[in-house]
């Protein structure tokens, strides 16, 4: 049997004449799903009594209901029941890595929820195993059963080796090997470094240069009104960024396409509901916007997939024909890819979804193939799931730790000023807070005075001698005990908050022997953990296995009682955001992007 993949379909080119053959009704079609309302992206409308002929893969036709069986009487058929039949969802823009599983794992999670492609940016592993990392995530994704495209990672690292430790270094080289090696390669991914960019920084505009002049697109993440222009200025054409209505307005006018950020409302990504009201309340067109999930971890994947971002579009003011559109067609266009994928035409992929009334998926067909039925993969699918592809061995040692540590600053002596970083909902943006202290007892007597937790970073890639950057939390909110993670964005080393210095030793052992995880740990015991053992990133299992670990993780982790999700907690080292972040250099100081100390 023909492994269920992206090159199961055959390219366009190669099969023209089967298609026009099976469309004039010369050729029996491999499959006629009959019955159906069939709603169009290209034209927004929702069309009754309607059937898709299918052949090869791909569509040859959609037809009137029952134009097959005047034809022939023994054509396959599947009764849609008068559900909704759309093309798949396409989503521009996502991070495998952050729902903790490889590319073969996602594609479950993922055609459940009706989408059929992704565009990812694979920069988490890149960061920790430089092009062999991404190289073994497209290995991966060539045989998933899902249509997977790369967008080359293009800030790794974040910042620089003065502000962080990373284990990979893609320099612009590298990107080029990249795009000239992999046909998947199709755009350069989110240029986070905004602030470079529109400073001219040489190595930023190197990296655009090496997309720009293989004609691949260059995609962003921008914050601020006024870098608007110099980075439109300088090949950015789309970013997930946009927070609100205006930025959003200005990014549309300059050329550059949005893609609505939908993310669960308990994370810091739900951006969508202030970002479309460029549309709603200021009249811009929707045709250079699309929806996107960004980030999801393995619980939120499978109940906050790209179809319920659709739908929360649909809540924000668009009609269901626009808002599917802006999760299908849209994506394609942006990437070049409409002729193939995002619409129902002749020729196209029959990657196709059976909907209800409210655009929930019960169906997915994947390339002619139908892998989930009545909101359940099928024995095709579960099948193609069981095969996935297994990472090099290098990839299951990237966790390379001192066996002696201390994770916890001294206690001050004196009355001094502490560099804070003060937490806050939704938890993207951290903020600077100088907290004047006055000398105590011990550090618990400290923190419930000031509200206050220990923050450290551990460089783990075995670059560095074992630094590690000692801060302090504010609001954070932690009752108790300690929680790590090696998801330490960007650079991937590991981020450790706790009460005390124990607790957070026995968050860092469990870390080290699982080669990478998030966990919660209270009064010296583990109470629960996610292993990562594929680069510190992702689990090698199912999705729905690693989702009940999140789900368990999730309910102890607010149980310690912190005030930011754990999705939050990994962006705290993350240098390229505002106001103050720690990284295993040290705090930094992100307007200014000097390091600071943490007693002054």
């Amino acid at each position: 049997m023909t492994r269920l993949t992206r090159f199961a379909v055959a390219p366009l080119h190669s099969m023209t004449r089967r298609l026009a053959d099976v469309a004039s009704a010369r050729v029996v079609p491999d499959l006629v799903i009959s019955g159906a309302r069939v709603l169009s992206t290209y034209s927004e409308r929702i069309h009754p009594g309607r059937e898709v002929w299918i052949t090869g893969g791909r569509i040859a036709a959609v037809k009137p209901a029952g134009t097959a069986k005047k034809v022939w009487s023994d054509v396959p058929l599947y009764d849609a029941a008068g559900g909704i039949i759309a093309p798949g969802l396409v989503d521009p823009h996502i991070h495998i890595e952050s729902s903790m599983v490889t590319a073969c794992a996602y594609a479950e999670a993922a055609l459940l929820n009706g989408t059929t492609t992704i565009f990812c940016d694979s920069h988490e592993i890149g960061n920790v195993m430089d092009v062999a990392g991404v190289e073994a995530m497209l290995e991966d994704a060539r045989e998933a059963p899902l249509s997977i495209f790369l967008t080359v990672p293009s800030t790794v690292p974040a910042t620089s080796a003065e502000l962080e430790t990373a284990g990979g270094d893609l320099t612009p080289d590298k990107i080029a090997g990249l795009f000239d090696r992999w046909p998947e390669a199709v755009a350069l991914g989110e240029k986070m470094d905004f602030v470079p960019v529109t400073m001219g920084d040489e190595r930023s505009h190197a990296i655009l240069a090496a997309a720009l002049k293989r004609g691949r697109p260059v995609s962003g993440h921008v914050y601020g009104r006024e870098f608007v222009a110099a980075y439109a200025a300088s090949g950015v054409t789309d970013t997930h960024e946009a927070i609100d209505r205006d930025i959003a307005d200005d990014l549309l006018d300059a050329g550059v396409w949005v893609f609505l950020r939908g993310g669960p409302p308990t994370t810091p990504w739900h951006s969508l509901p202030q970002a479309i009201r460029t549309i709603t309340e200021l009249g811009a067109s929707h045709k250079r916007t699309a929806v996107c999930t960004d980030d999801r971890d393995a619980d939120d994947l499978l109940l906050f997939g790209l179809d319920w971002v659709v739908r929360e579009a649909v809540k924000a003011g668009m009609s269901p024909e626009q808002a599917w559109s802006m999760g299908s067609l849209h994506g394609a266009t942006r990437f070049g890819m409409e002729g193939d994928i995002g619409g129902l035409g002749g020729g196209r992929r029959a990657d196709l979804v059976l909907m209800d009334d409210q655009l929930k998926p019960q169906c997915t067909w994947y390339g002619g193939e139908l892998v989930v039925e009545h909101g359940k993969i099928t024995p095709r699918l579960d099948q193609a799931l069981s095969q996935r592809y297994q990472y090099p061995k290098a990839a299951y040692a990237t966790v390379k730790l001192p066996e002696k540590m201390k994770l916890t600053p001294e206690l001050p002596a004196k009355a001094c000023t502490v560099n804070a970083i003060k937490t806050a909902l939704p938890g993207i943006t951290l903020i600077h807070e100088k907290v004047a202290i006055e000398p105590a007892k011990d550090w618990p007597s400290l923190f419930a005075r000031y509200g206050l937790c220990f923050v450290t970073v551990v460089e783990r890639h075995g670059k560095s001698a074992g630094n590690v950057a000692y801060g302090l939390l504010k609001d954070f909110g932690l009752k108790r005990g300690a929680v790590a993670s090696s998801v330490g964005h960007d650079s991937h080393n590991i981020i450790v908050a706790g009460t005390n210095e124990a607790d957070m030793q026995v968050a860092i052992a469990a870390i080290r022997e699982q080669q990478g995880g998030v966990c919660v740990v209270a009064d010296g015991k583990v109470r629960a953990l996610v292993p990562l053992p594929i680069a510190g990133l992702l689990s090698d299992r199912r999705v729905t296995e690693v989702a009940e670990e999140v789900k368990a993780l999730k309910k102890e982790w607010a149980e310690a009682g912190c005030t930011i999700p754990y999705m939050g907690f990994n962006l705290i080292p993350l240098s390229v955001i505002p106001e103050i972040r720690i990284t295993d250099k040290g705090l930094v100081l992100v307007p200014q992007m000097e390091l600071a100390p943490l007693f002054e």
